[in-house]
């Protein structure tokens, strides 16, 4: 099944007893890859032993990583989940359109990220995703538990993984010869684009950081494959080979 290479990853999740109960929502949807950012709970404590039941495996079993680049190594498709409506250009999308993307290409490693249960994910972080998701709540009371969110989240994928299986040779889940970049060739690429841009002063270090924002969300929506990352890569190493070349001739 394509939701055992799904990864749910946590950022900095507070509550043991809310990391047990995704544990044991995991475990109910068909879900086994837990990973936690940088946790800020003990997710073997007894608090989160006990509320997740009979999936006490899945929290053993669990990744503890320090930031979420690591998280996502060797992931291809991430989406994230926020709950603030944000000025930028992409979308947000309603969780049972978006979600069955995570399962187009069920040989390759995706990701679905939750934020800290007080304040989600910041800014830079949701740059590390390619789409983004908000579950629908009622405007009187929108605030949803983490654990809610993340139960919600793995229904929806468990009720498309269904369909997948049953609709297998349909045109639209056909796999593509094309593959996307996993995001940490991505990421590669992302900071030698931006070490370059401020050594030419197309960036300047006080402004780096949103300016990066809006080429990650191009390239995001470009869905770039591996080759066509190397290409870009080229052409940044033959342009600073030219600069130091130009540089070099400057000193004598």
């Amino acid at each position: 099944m394509a939701l055992t290479g799904v990864r749910i990853i946590l950022v900095e999740p507070a509550g043991p007893m809310n990391v047990g109960s995704i544990a044991r929502v995991m475990k109910n949807f068909g879900f086994n890859h837990l990973v936690l950012v940088n946790p800020q709970c003990d997710p073997l404590s007894p608090e989160a032993l006990q509320m997740a039941v009979h999936a006490k495996d899945i929290l053993e079993s669990a990744v503890s990583v320090a930031t979420l680049p690591e998280a996502l190594q060797g992931c291809t498709r991430a989406i994230a989940t926020t709950a603030r409506v944000r000025n930028w250009d992409s979308p947000l999308e309603n969780p049972r359109t978006a979600l069955p993307w995570l399962l187009e290409k069920p040989e390759q490693p995706a990701a679905l990220i939750f934020g800290r249960e007080d304040r989600g994910l910041s800014n830079e972080e949701l740059n590390y995703a390619q789409r983004f998701i908000r579950i629908p709540t009622s405007s009187s009371y929108p605030s949803l538990n983490l654990a809610s969110a993340v139960g919600i989240c793995c229904y929806e994928l468990a009720q498309s993984d269904a369909k997948i299986e049953e609709d297998t040779g349909t045109s639209s889940l056909q796999a593509s010869s094309s593959e996307p970049a996993p995001l940490d060739v991505l990421e590669e690429y992302y900071q030698q684009l931006e070490s370059l841009l401020l050594e030419i002063g197309y960036l300047y270090p006080h402004t780096a950081a949103s300016r990066m924002e809006k080429f990650r969300q191009l390239y995001n929506r470009a869905q770039l494959q591996t080759k066509e990352v190397g290409m870009l890569r080229g052409i940044l190493r033959q342009v600073e080979w030219a600069l130091e070349n130009r540089n070099n001739r400057k000193d004598f």
